[in-house]
């Protein structure tokens, strides 16, 4: 918890930095290329960021920054499809992200690297997948809006139980890299960027020539 990293388009294309979280000293540059990105993610010991990189012929995919030696990026998937969203198990050997694949946004994970299998996690629909603490419950957002949690065993292989409904969540749109909640490490409580709740406008009544009414 002691580095940010962060992107910025002060260059005319977002490339990636990093920053002393105390504020303290100036930025350095991580990663410039010619393509959109942004980081999602960082594995706990800090040996690898989690990135979305847009590219013209394969959408959004999922890249790896290594945070030592030459630190020569590398994919994690790049497929036709979209995938975002992802976000590393505390033990930092699998991988939570969404794919629309299916045809619909959908909640995954695959290990890391992506050399072994690979597991469906959402049923109808889901994203913004978040790992509890101790890496036995995994979290998402629902098609319509629900948080769901799903109990997982992480192994030599991956175990996930049936998803439950926890509450409606009204979070914003689902399918962009950002993830619109966090969880506390135990799992009991969210901090939630809500959409304010539609209510229907008051009417305004405007008369004119009011005094004309006053003469009779």
């Amino acid at each position: 918890g002691s580095r940010i990293v962060f992107s910025s388009n002060r260059e005319g294309i977002w490339n990636l930095y990093q920053k002393i979280a105390s504020g303290v000293g100036n930025e350095e540059v991580l990663l410039k290329s010619s393509e959109w990105k942004v980081p999602v993610d960082w594995s706990s010991d800090g040996q690898f960021i989690l990135y979305e990189k847009v590219e013209s012929k394969t959408k959004r995919n999922l890249w790896v920054l290594p945070m030592s030696g030459n630190r020569q990026p590398f994919p994690f998937l790049q497929t036709e499809f979209n995938e975002q969203q992802a976000q590393f198990s505390p033990d930092g050997k699998w991988i939570a992200y969404t794919s629309d694949e299916s045809g619909a946004p959908e909640v995954y994970v695959q290990t890391f690297p992506a050399s072994g299998g690979r597991w469906r996690v959402s049923t109808g629909g889901g994203s913004q997948p978040k790992w509890r603490r101790d890496g036995r419950e995994l979290f998402y957002i629902a098609a319509d809006r629900k948080l769901m949690a799903v109990d997982v065993k992480l192994g030599a292989t991956f175990e996930a139980g049936v998803p439950k409904t926890l509450f409606g969540a009204r979070v914003m749109t689902l399918t962009e890299f950002r993830n619109h909640y966090a969880v506390t490490a135990d799992g009991q409580r969210f901090l939630i960027n809500s959409t304010i709740e539609e209510t229907s406008a008051t009417p305004i009544s405007v008369v004119v020539n009011w005094t004309a009414g006053l003469k009779r």
